[in-house]
């Protein structure tokens, strides 16, 4: 009876600390509307200017939610589009990636999609787009002018084109009008399926938006067919997706009912268990899952599920470390606010997400993390894996380290740039197996008169010390020793593209395939020099 007394007390104990907290929040909640509407109405009537309520309004939410988690945001109803785009792969358009050199100059058709309406409509690589439905591309910025090119499929735009080559009824540099019908783009989540080897299929997965698990099940049967013994999953740069594709994938290769995810939150309907609900294909065909630092949320829901039932080797550097749950709530005027609900827990119980998302490293993954900090949990034949934020494979490989000249030259658009210049010289190439980049020192002549930041990373860093040193004071009394570094350090640009050669050539193949052969002969080339899946495929399944 004592025990009854004793429980039924804590029940009401619980019950009134519930009732109270929720007073407290629907207190604290109502206390701040009113405070902000307050403000608002203030600065309304009495600020010495126009108000721009709109732009405040949006600073105001969006710092709001950033207070949060990087993944909480306000979707206003004029950003829908792209929002679902983001979900479904899936636009209105015309299928094809635009370029625009400078601000004055005109956008230009950069890479076309295979079998796009671009293509199918005559548009090429180089081919300078002067207007769009009459109005002209100069001062018109990149994202402008894709927006005047999205549009219902079934509409059709006009393009006002200056030819690159020359054509069944046009010379090269005429230009004429091109009308092109929009149609329904599907950006392809599943970017490659192809054979690496007699018996290594390979599965390049970007994305994980509206029907990928589908894809990924036809890409099995049809390497099946070509003699397919063993499978590589690529999610490196795998950014995630939808939560129903990540265990429509899993469920291709384990057991029908098994435990893919779970989600736990403080409110009702945030916890959730996902099994699998279909029949498997294939139970018993090795599979080998490569991940890097940039396979977040549904790759992380792949991978720690096929590596907790013993299905998959998982092979690369640990994964993100995004393990939150966005949910889709509807907002007045037709906005959305995606919202973080729950975490994510693989099958052994491990939380994806990193014990602290604040810390992190420079491209946002989880920093190192000691085992102290961490749990140790059992896989289903009883391996032993650790939680702490991310995927730690089964087998490290580490990716190549480019240096810093190469990245400048990347994200400068040196490369790019460089890429519609050669195209604009050479009519075709040879077949992509047979092609490869021997005129370097075209590049070299090229790149040497572009401005970029070419300077080593040691170079930067003694730039950073020098600067450091003469605000300190110190500089003057070491100067002989800080001249004789320098001079050391420094480094011409012809030479220093030289000595990296090896590194930046990859790069220009790619971008240089991509523009005759599109998408999927760029992944290609990439395939060709990538030395951490030839590395990953020395290493035993678990």
């Amino acid at each position: 009876m004592k025990k009854l007394k004793y429980i039924l007390a804590v029940g009401a104990l619980l019950a009134l600390s519930a009732a109270a907290e929720g007073q407290t929040r629907s207190f604290t909640l109502g206390k701040w509307v009113e405070i902000q509407n307050s403000i608002l109405k203030e600065l309304n009537r009495s600020y010495v200017d126009t108000l721009p309520l709109d732009r405040i309004e949006r600073l105001g939410i969006d710092a709001m939610l950033e207070g949060l988690d990087p993944y909480t945001v306000y979707v206003p109803e004029e950003e829908q589009e792209n929002f679902q785009m983001m979900i479904s792969g899936v636009y209105g358009g015309i299928g094809a990636i635009i370029y625009k050199p400078d601000k004055d100059g005109n956008v230009i058709i950069n890479e076309p999609y295979a079998d796009s309406p671009a293509v199918r409509y005559g548009l090429v690589c180089g081919d300078e787009i002067e207007a769009i439905d009459g109005v002209s591309t100069h001062g018109m910025t990149s994202s402008d002018a894709s927006e005047k090119m999205r549009g219902k499929p079934g509409t059709t735009v006009v393009f006002r084109v200056k030819k690159l080559r020359d054509g069944a009824t046009w010379k090269a540099g005429d230009v004429i009008e091109v009308p092109v019908r929009r149609e329904r783009i599907n950006m392809p989540a599943l970017e490659y399926v192809g054979m690496l080897d007699d018996t290594t299929g390979y599965m390049l997965q970007s994305k994980f938006t509206e029907g990928v698990g589908q894809a990924i099940r036809e890409g099995y049967h049809r390497l099946r067919g070509e003699g397919m013994k063993r499978l590589v999953l690529d999610l490196r740069g795998n950014g995630g997706g939808l939560l129903g594709e990540a265990v429509n994938i899993v469920s291709l290769f384990v057991p029908k009912g098994s435990t893919v995810v779970t989600s736990k939150g403080l409110h009702i309907g945030g916890d959730q268990v996902y099994k699998t609900t279909t029949d498997p294909i294939d139970l018993t065909i090795p599979i080998m899952v490569l991940v890097d630092s940039g396979s977040a949320s549904a790759s992380e829901i792949v991978s720690g599920a096929l590596q907790d039932l013993d299905r998959a080797t998982i092979v690369g550097t640990r994964t993100y470390g995004k393990g939150l749950v966005q949910s889709i709530r509807p907002l007045p005027y037709n906005g959305q606010l995606k919202v973080t609900t729950a975490k994510y827990y693989t099958p052994s119980g491990r939380c994806v997400q990193a014990i602290d998302y604040s810390h992190r490293n420079e491209d946002g993954s989880v920093g190192h993390i000691p085992d102290s900090l961490t749990h140790a949990f059992k896989t289903l034949k009883g391996r032993t894996v650790r939680d702490g934020g991310g995927i730690t494979p089964d087998f490290e490989v580490k990716g190549r380290n480019y240096s810093r000249l190469t990245y400048s030259l990347v994200l400068g658009g040196i490369i790019e740039d460089y890429a519609l210049r050669f195209v604009r010289a050479h009519a075709s190439i040879p077949p992509l197996e047979a092609f490869h980049f021997t005129e370097f020192e075209d590049f070299v002549a090229f790149a040497r008169d572009k401005k970029f930041d070419y300077r080593s990373s040691a170079k930067t860093l003694f730039d950073e010390m020098k600067k450091t040193l003469a605000e300190d004071g110190l500089s003057e009394n070491m100067t002989a020793e800080l001249d004789a570094l320098e001079k050391r350090l420094d480094m011409d640009k012809e030479t220093f593209l030289r000595l990296k050669k090896d590194e930046i050539i990859p790069f220009i193949e790619e971008e240089i395939a991509v523009r005759y052969y599109f998408q999927e002969a760029g992944i290609k080339v990439r395939l060709r020099y990538d030395d951490q899946l030839r590395k990953a495929l020395q290493q035993p399944s678990i």
